[in-house]
């Protein structure tokens, strides 16, 4: 017998099934990674969460992570220790700094600056992708709120992209991670509005820069979230109202 291959009619064959992308979201537990990573599920991403014990003031905002990876059912979630802790320099890493409750001024960066956080968070992140084979890091990371941090503004993603590029096998080959930060130049407000949107587990996340069960109400960071959600329609998931219950 002379084996005879199958004719198939183009018209009706199905197509091959395109195997789902992957992407890497580095998680802090707060309201803008969670929205980030909830953006990447809706664009078709099998979504990998990362998260990092970086020596901060409080283990709350891992346990956020966690939960807030659990809620969206990320494919895959990891937490891995760099103790940035060890030289302090930032009121996130270092008791001794007072936490600032004064409000942000404007050309000033804020003693919640990280030394190095984002360029050793993102190089790890990339690290990630590449073993994962993944195509974006997606970053959470906004220039509106904290504009004087000097790594959470487009100049510094674009620097670091060229880096990314050059630095490893897959961005040499020309299918290295793109670095993805869809909320760079977003207001905090815009910000709850997406999330609400996607089903983000607002009161899930953890944006308090103090310890403790409920978040304080009075940091810099509580703050502004408290004033977008508010702005959004929503003061019932603002820190005061959630500490009532």
């Amino acid at each position: 017998m002379i084996w005879q291959p199958f004719a198939i009619d183009p018209a009706t064959a199905s197509p091959l099934p395109t195997p789902q992308p992957t992407a890497i979201a580095l998680l802090s537990g707060g309201l803008d990674s969670a929205t980030a990573a909830a953006l990447a599920m809706e664009a078709g991403y099998a979504v990998i969460g990362l998260s990092f014990d970086y020596g901060q003031r409080h283990r709350r905002e891992l346990l956020a992570a966690k939960a807030v990876a659990q809620a969206l059912q990320l494919a895959e979630h990891h937490t891995i220790a760099v103790n940035l802790a060890s030289w302090g320099g930032s009121a996130l890493t270092d008791q001794a700094i007072d936490v600032p409750t004064g409000g942000v001024q404007s050309g000033v960066i804020p003693s919640t600056y990280v030394p190095g956080r984002n360029t050793v968070f993102i190089a790890l992140g990339l690290s990630l992708a590449e073993a994962r084979g993944a195509t974006k890091l997606v970053l959470g990371v906004n220039a509106v709120d904290y504009s004087g941090y000097p790594d959470c503004r487009p100049d510094y993603l674009s620097a670091f992209q060229s880096l990314a590029d050059l630095a490893s096998k897959s961005g040499r080959e020309g299918h290295g991670a793109q670095l993805w930060a869809p909320l760079v130049l977003w207001s905090k407000t815009e910000i709850v509005r997406e999330a609400l949107r996607l089903g983000v587990p607002i009161d899930t996340t953890w944006s308090c820069y103090s310890g403790g069960d409920q978040a304080c109400g009075i940091c810099d960071s509580c703050r502004i979230r408290d004033a977008a959600l508010i702005e959004a329609g929503h003061p019932e998931l603002a820190s005061g109202a959630l500490s009532s219950h």
